[in-house]
């Protein structure tokens, strides 16, 4: 057990912290995140998982996700309550990495945690590796996103498939095809370099157990102390206060809720599309009906016109005539 701990990969390490960290976090910042979003001071729509995936990893995007947003011009929120949010993270992230790194180097590396601030030290660490190593896997990842989907958009117009099919590849076909590669190929990136980064970020924390001493007890003990570490010391005090805030923090949210309910932002605003009436048959048939005796009037109307104008020709044409052989007749008298 002592060789396997001390063999443990800097990637489990840093996985096993963070990954905790984050979950012990998101449910106190997720509250913030709701009443900031309730008070109208920031606006999710459109990126709203990029925004949660980046709220939940805020111990490592505190300081990137501003950069990202100035650099490559990639918004995932609006609203001055953006950095309010990532301002109130950096306490919550401090406690929970202290928390799971107190626990983590008890149970999985059998050290004894440092006594000056073992979450702000994890926590310092990991905002300055993600402050230079997100942006350039950000960077990264969208150029060989940007190559994927030409190349698959190039795959996709090969002859061979045309050969395949007489008119082409299919549509169907052709999406899952383009997703399918770029989709592949973007995924093995990222997922290749968040792991280069965990690695990092555990072989920074393992610096940190080295310069550590081994805990003295045994099994047992560090078992009781570990849950000892989690019991308050006035529990009736933690479950009033726990109590105390969630109070005033539904009052406060169902105070704002009414008046300030979330909003699509200006960029955002979808055209008003008005319900269309019911459809009714009876009336339907009605008003075709009155449509065509209307027509027939006009139509009737207009041959009418057409037969009144045409005998007004033939009387002027008969009245000329007449006019004419007067003339003629006149002309031929001695």
């Amino acid at each position: 057990m002592a060789e396997e701990r001390e063999s443990m990969s800097p990637t489990k390490i840093g996985f096993g912290i963070l990954w905790s960290a984050c979950w012990t976090g998101i449910p106190i910042k997720a509250v913030f995140a709701v009443l900031a979003m309730t008070m109208g001071l920031v606006h999710f729509e459109g990126r709203f998982g990029l925004a949660f995936l980046m709220l939940f990893a805020s111990p490592v995007t505190v300081f990137a996700a501003p950069i990202i947003m100035a650099v490559f011009e990639t918004h995932f929120g609006e609203g001055i309550g953006l950095p309010i949010i990532f301002g109130m993270s950096i306490p919550v992230d401090i406690w929970a990495l202290g928390l799971v790194g107190r626990t983590f180097f008890l149970e999985r590396l059998r050290k004894e945690p440092p006594d000056d601030g073992l979450g702000f030290a994890i926590w310092w660490r990991t905002a300055l590796i993600g402050t230079f190593f997100l942006p350039l896997l950000w960077w990264i990842v969208s150029r060989v996103t940007e190559i994927a989907i030409t190349a698959s958009h190039s795959m996709a117009e090969m002859e061979s498939m045309r050969h395949l099919f007489k008119t082409g590849l299919p549509v169907a076909e052709r999406i899952g095809l383009e997703l399918t590669v770029w989709g592949s190929i973007s995924s093995a990136i990222l997922i290749i370099l968040a792991v280069i980064g965990i690695s990092i970020l555990g072989q920074i924390i393992r610096r940190i157990a080295e310069d550590s001493r081994p805990v003295s007890e045994n099994y047992q003990g560090i078992v009781t102390r570990w849950d000892l570490m989690r019991v308050p010391s006035d529990q009736g005090l933690l479950l009033t206060s726990l109590a105390g805030v969630g109070v005033v923090l539904s009052l406060v949210f169902w105070t704002i809720l009414p008046v300030t309910t979330p909003h699509p932002h200006d960029c955002c605003k979808k055209p008003e599309a008005q319900a269309q009436p019911a459809f009714k048959p009876v009336e339907s048939l009605n008003k075709d009906e009155q449509r065509i005796a209307s027509l027939a009037a006009q139509v009737e109307a207009m041959e009418q016109q057409k037969a009144n104008t045409k005998k007004q020709k033939e009387k002027g044409k008969g009245k000329a005539e007449g006019e004419t052989a007067k003339d003629t007749s006149a002309k031929t008298k001695p």
